[in-house]
């Protein structure tokens, strides 16, 4: 077997966007790491899943994100793969139920931002010191998922989810003008309403099915679509894209 050109970690990616986005780096030759954060039995298999794709590796890795003890550990574990990381999907989010701002929990709003927000920065830092050349690294992509609802603000029902992704936006922006002479791109993909899970955890199971009528092309985007965006942001097709932020809404 040859050694994998590209090494890449994938978080949030036991199910929706991030399951598509390993399951298409596998076919694109991605030795892979699947992290998740509870169901160890949908990881695995992901796993199995980019292994019959043609990754050359697959393997999974349970970690709290917003905890930096966790994002150690699941470092650790893609530095026991011994191959040199070359890219990170920042795909791990939450949401939480619809609500008003006046009737969210400061518990809630500090969990929002922990698992949005500081768990990103804190797997883009750790990838920044394996992959930056100025720490000794052969370069890598890091693709942050961000969120149409930033532009919206999801009022009476996200608010917080909305600014958490704002956050991102900026960060990737900021990132990328960071290291971008280091031999790393940073870039982000913005997804507008897609068919996922993630929907039920906000107490609306149906809401991207619900939504679609009056989305521009009647319908949400299927989480292959997204995951084709980021995979070519992680291609050398995008070698001059860094610091982008790629809508992929439909229009909304």
């Amino acid at each position: 077997m040859t050694t994998p050109t590209a090494f890449t970690l994938v978080t949030g990616a036991s199910q929706g966007i991030g399951a598509a986005t390993a399951r298409s780096l596998a076919q694109r030759g991605h030795a892979l790491i699947i992290h998740f954060a509870h169901r160890a039995d949908l990881a695995q298999a992901v796993a199995a899943d980019c292994l019959r794709l043609g990754a050359p590796s697959a393997i999974i890795a349970q970690a709290d994100l917003a905890a930096e003890a966790q994002v150690l550990s699941l470092f650790a574990a893609v530095d026991k793969a011994s191959l040199p990381l070359t890219g990170l999907v920042n795909n791990a989010g939450i949401v939480d139920q619809t609500a008003r701002l006046d009737a969210m929990s400061t518990a809630r709003l500090q969990r929002m931002l922990a698992v949005n927000v500081l768990g990103p920065m804190l797997c883009a830092r750790e990838a920044v010191r394996r992959m930056s050349r100025r720490h000794g690294g052969q370069g890598g992509v890091i693709v942050n998922v961000s969120s149409s609802a930033v532009r919206s603000g999801s009022p009476a029902q996200y608010v917080d989810y909305a600014a958490s992704k704002g956050a991102i936006d900026v960060f990737t922006q900021g990132l990328a003008r960071e290291v971008a002479g280091e031999g790393v791109r940073v870039s982000a993909v913005r997804p507008g309403i897609t068919d996922t899970g993630i929907h039920a955890t906000g107490g609306e199971p149906d809401r991207a099915r619900l939504m679609a009528p009056a989305l521009p092309m009647g319908r949400a985007a299927h989480p292959e679509e997204v995951a084709q965006a980021i995979a070519w942001l992680m291609s050398d097709e995008a070698s001059y894209t860094a610091g982008a932020i790629l809508d992929v809404s439909g229009g909304r």
